[in-house]
């Protein structure tokens, strides 16, 4: 038994020694890099070195697991026949249904989803048929196949360990959100990384030398694969393999347990990868680790100053009766400012929604506080700033928030968000559940009620239809409703059901989705206008986000820039507000127009109050940024501060629907928005973490 695991399991011992190694020398690294502003005592210094070796052995068996699998599958059996033949048969067949059926599920889901797809599985059935016919040069072949998969392996473990140096380079810590926000941003990272370092140099070296290692490896464990395990042999691999992974699991968490005194030894004797993982499971930035902070009192005194009374918690009076009408907010996917003829598009792509802003209170000049989904449900919903990380949607801590849903609810109205797709994605369901709403989504619809889906869930028709028919059974219970619909249809792969519009779905462009989701809305309120609860009903109509963030700044204005409107016949005067504001400024301001009185901890605000003052919020996960006064400031990561003048460019356009900005960075700053900037990231971040913004504190 000694002799199996010795014999068979050497490629795994010699990447595991290799990796023990270079974490070893990354450690050291760690403890005398110029940014590690601490000294450690001997016993620091040990225990750092010891329980870093012991995280790094239990990560290596956690991440071996593709190599144990390829291993696993190794065997001469697999090609003879019939199995061979009828393996090769299975291949083939999965491959031609991927390149020749028109809408499998890989071309639904669009992007390059289909293109991955087809490499991989050919790919698979290239190799294997290779291997199947070419029987003669098996072993040759098997040879090369080993080593290509040990170069991959030894690369990425390469790879990780240069990651994690220039990380820590840069922040002073293992991996964190920043890490995966860099994931979703790889174009920025990549020009980034392209400008900062000598990449050809050090891509170079790194080839070389996992080339090196690669060879030594190959030539220490290739006779392995002369006599390979039988398959009891296997199962006991197996069952080891599987009993030390399980047993990972459950140990590695444990190792974020052991805390020191000093933090730098505490990050240093930690292993990167499960603080990778941790930080995209729990999506949150520490801004007071990472951001600029001043005194906690003075922060929060200083954001409250624009509010009436400045305490956190306020009670909103009107001096009118309050109209309990019902409330409809339709969320629109992805639909920037620039995709109205109103802000100059000539592709009359949301005729529309063009000729509804005419007919609504248009907020002309209105900013959205990020660029996801789950952004911009958190502004509408929470009516906060953004904060460092992922949205709150899909954070743990997101359940008994002070929402819009709780004000209609207190108001006794009946609350549901409604969803084409599944909502579990993003987490919706578990936000929304987590905080009184209702779901409606496409585990409500029945077979007949679906006339065409794409990966994102129903058509936006599809859905419209559901919505009225959700609006009608509640209308006959007498109360008030509030609905929260997020359209789908406007996002990638932009399918949509033929003949609706004069774009093919063939095209799968984005101005089909927004035309078609346009198109969609135009039916709902055709059929919303036939019902009798319509005239008793306010719709607020509002993008969640921009289609694109990309630009030569980190928060390009015309990125954020989104079109809202608040319609309803004979009850909201056609209007254009052209001040600036804020995505969360929205239902503070509908809940205003309804002459709501309520007790509030809203962060947004009533843009018709007197005391209202100008300024918007707009964030990357990193980069949070403030606009006021024409200027447009930015805190990041290590405490970075940019501050850009804001200069208006000059178009044929009338001024109220000019979208695009000069962006030019400032030498000298006004510390007055800065410390505003700070102010309000700082609250809001120390707010949630103490839950004041629940319910019920």
């Amino acid at each position: 038994m000694k002799n199996l695991f010795l014999q068979k399991t050497k490629p795994f011992l010699y990447l595991g020694v290799f990796y023990l190694i270079l974490s070893f020398i990354l450690r050291i690294v760690f403890i005398f890099h110029p940014i590690t502003s601490a000294n450690f005592s001997v016993l620091e210094t040990l225990q750092i070195l010891f329980v870093g070796l012991l995280s790094d052995v239990f990560v290596f068996a956690i991440g071996s697991v593709i190599l144990a699998l390829y291993m696993l599958f190794l065997s001469n059996g697999k090609y003879k026949n019939p199995l061979g033949a009828i393996v090769f048969a299975v291949f083939l067949s999965i491959f031609l249904y991927v390149w020749l059926v028109p809408n499998n599920i890989f071309r639904q889901y669009g992007g390059s989803i289909w293109e991955i797809a087809m490499a991989f599985i050919g790919l698979k059935t290239f190799l294997f048929g290779l291997m199947y016919f070419a029987k003669n040069h098996r072993t040759k072949i098997r040879n090369i196949l080993y080593f290509i998969t040990l170069f991959l392996c030894v690369f990425v473990i390469t790879q990780n360990a240069v990651s994690e140096y220039f990380f820590w380079n840069e922040f002073g810590v293992r991996y964190n959100f920043i890490a995966v926000d860099y994931l979703i941003y790889t174009n920025e990272v990549i020009g980034n990384i392209m400008e900062s370092y000598p990449v050809i140099p050090l891509f170079s070296i790194i080839g070389i030398f996992t080339i090196a290692i690669t060879i030594f490896i190959y030539k220490k464990t290739v006779e392995q694969l002369e006599n390979l395990p039988s398959i009891p042999q296997k199962i006991i691999l197996l069952v080891s393999y599987t009993a030390l992974f399980i047993i990972s699991l459950f140990v590695i968490p444990k190792f974020a347990t052991i805390k020191t005194t000093n933090n730098f030894a505490t990050e240093i004797q930690a292993n990167g990868l499960p603080k990778f993982y941790n930080a995209f499971t729990n999506n949150q930035l520490d801004f007071f680790q990472f951001y600029p902070v001043i005194d906690q009192k003075l922060a929060e005194s200083t954001f409250l100053e624009d509010f009436q009374p400045s305490t956190l918690q306020r009670n909103i009076v009107s001096d009118s009766t309050e109209i309990k009408k019902n409330v409809v907010l339709i969320s629109i996917e992805s639909l920037s400012a620039e995709f109205l003829e109103h802000y100059g598009n000539d592709q009359k792509i949301t005729p529309f929604l063009d000729s509804l802003a005419d007919k609504s209170l248009m907020f002309t000049n209105l900013y959205a506080t990020g660029n996801r989904t789950v952004r911009g449900l958190e502004a509408l919903t929470l009516c906060i700033p953004p904060t460092a990380g992922e949205s709150i949607v899909k954070r743990k801590n997101n359940k008994n928030k002070f929402t819009t849903g709780s004000i209609f609810k207190e108001k006794g109205y009946s609350t549901k968000f409604l969803y084409g797709g599944y909502s579990y994605f993003d987490n919706m369901k578990d936000f929304f559940q987590g905080n009184g709403y209702d779901i409606v989504d496409r585990d409500n619809f029945k077979e007949e009620e679906i006339t065409f889906a794409n990966v994102w869930g129903v058509c936006d028709e599809d859905m419209a239809n559901k919505a009225i028919q959700t609006m009608n059974e509640e209308a006959k219970t007498g109360k008030p409703f509030f609905n929260h619909w997020m359209t789908v249809s406007n996002h990638r792969p932009y399918t949509y059901p033929e003949g609706k519009i004069d774009i093919p779905p063939s095209t799968k462009s984005r101005g089909g989705g927004v035309k078609y989701t346009d198109y969609a809305l135009r039916k709902f309120f055709e059929m919303a206008k036939k019902q009798p609860w319509y005239s008793n009903t306010v719709f607020v109509i509002i993008s969640d986000h921009c289609a694109s963030s990309a630009g030569s700044t980190e928060l390009p204005m015309d990125k954020y820039r989104i079109p809202a409107m608040v319609f309803s016949e004979g009850f909201v005067k056609p209007q254009k507000f052209s001040t600036l504001m804020s995505q969360i400024d929205v239902m503070p301001t509908l809940f205003s127009l309804l002459n709501f009185n309520y007790t509030t901890k809203f962060l947004g605000q009533n843009v018709f109050d007197i005391n209202y003052k100008p300024r918007a919020y707009i964030a990357t996960y990193q980069d949070l940024g403030l606009i006021k006064d024409d200027r447009l400031t930015i805190i990041s990561p290590t405490r970075k501060i940019k501050q850009y003048q804001l200069s208006l460019k000059d178009s044929n356009l009338p001024q109220d629907f000019k979208l695009i900005y000069d962006e030019t960075l400032l030498k000298d700053k006004n510390e007055n928005l800065v410390q505003k900037t700070v102010a309000t990231y700082q609250s809001v971040s120390y707010w949630l973490e103490n839950n004041k913004l629940n319910q019920k504190k």
